[in-house]
């Protein structure tokens, strides 16, 4: 069978244990599950980075650049959960053997 996870099972740390997939609430939903997506793909970009300048393959300017960048996004990142009236935990879904998306 298919190692991708059914959306219904998609878990987070809210009381709820689950996204929001009632049908009134269809933009709540999906917006969590838009932001979820972006945060792992920024965590890993972090990650990846952090690895580029632990290896010396940057000069001292670049590894400043990428610091800058890195932190605005993240900046950016909380100004959107503010907009969309989210938290780190309704983010926080379960990756399954991977953990939590926040450790």
């Amino acid at each position: 069978m298919s190692d991708i996870p059914n959306i219904n099972s998609l878990q987070t740390s809210n009381p709820t244990g689950k996204i929001s997939l009632d049908p009134d609430k269809v933009d709540e939903g999906l917006s969590q599950i838009v932001m979820t997506v972006i945060e792992l793909l920024r965590q890993l970009v972090e990650r990846q980075a952090m690895r580029r300048v632990e290896g010396g393959d940057l000069s001292d300017e670049q590894i400043e650049q990428l610091g800058i960048a890195l932190m605005q996004l993240e900046d950016k990142m909380e100004e959107m959960k503010v907009i969309f009236g989210l938290t780190d935990d309704d983010l926080n879904i379960d990756l399954g053997p991977l953990g939590n998306l926040y450790k």
